[in-house]
């Protein structure tokens, strides 16, 4: 098992997705169509900002259990700061996973149905295990991911699942967060052109 792997299940483990006993693949999905997505929250918002952080790398999840790809999305965000909570839930997990500070935050969901838990890592968790907290409150901030991290720069890993189906995050926000602004157009001045007084 390579050290990816082993990451992954050690996450699953700790956040208590998988149980010891019985160890089962984290995976992103299997090869087939996409997984469904997570349906937008009215409340959800980006776990950076405002304004809108610049997303680094983008949802590609892999073909196969441990393949390469990428399950979340990494949004610039120097260390120091603050995380807010992209849904309200409750902290499922907050510490250290394989060096890097992780929290987790897991949704409510109907009776009988799988809820949805979100991850922001590498963070300094803010708020212990256990505590209900609204979407945009501030749960966590960023910290330096070290040489264990995939970033080439500074960033927020954001993640989402179902159970052991990794999803796009993105798709828990509603499409009007998800656009950026419109483009402001501001005047021309040409030096060679004199004002009238």
């Amino acid at each position: 098992m390579n050290r990816t792997a082993r990451t992954l299940l050690l996450t699953a483990l700790l956040t208590g997705s998988v149980t010891a006993a019985a160890p089962q693949p984290t995976t992103a999905r299997a090869p087939g169509p996409a997984p469904a997505a997570a349906h937008p929250l009215p409340d959800a918002v980006w776990p950076l900002g405002p304004p809108r952080p610049a997303i680094l790398h983008g949802w590609a999840p892999p073909a196969s259990p441990y393949g390469p790809g990428h399950r979340g999305v990494d949004l610039a965000a120097p260390p120091g700061t603050p995380v807010r909570a992209a849904a309200t839930g409750l902290v499922s997990f907050a510490g250290p996973v394989a060096g890097r500070g992780v929290l987790s935050l897991t949704l409510p969901a109907p009776p009988g149905a799988t809820p949805l838990r979100t991850t922001y890592e590498p963070v300094r968790p803010l708020v212990p295990r256990g505590t209900e907290v609204r979407a945009g409150a501030i749960v966590a901030e960023t910290t330096a991911a070290g040489a264990a991290s995939h970033c080439t720069r500074t960033c927020l890993h954001w993640g989402l699942r179902r159970g052991d189906t990794y999803l796009d995050p993105l798709t828990l926000l509603p499409p009007d967060r998800l656009r950026r602004p419109p483009s402001r157009l501001l005047p021309v001045i040409d030096p060679l052109v004199t004002p009238p007084p």
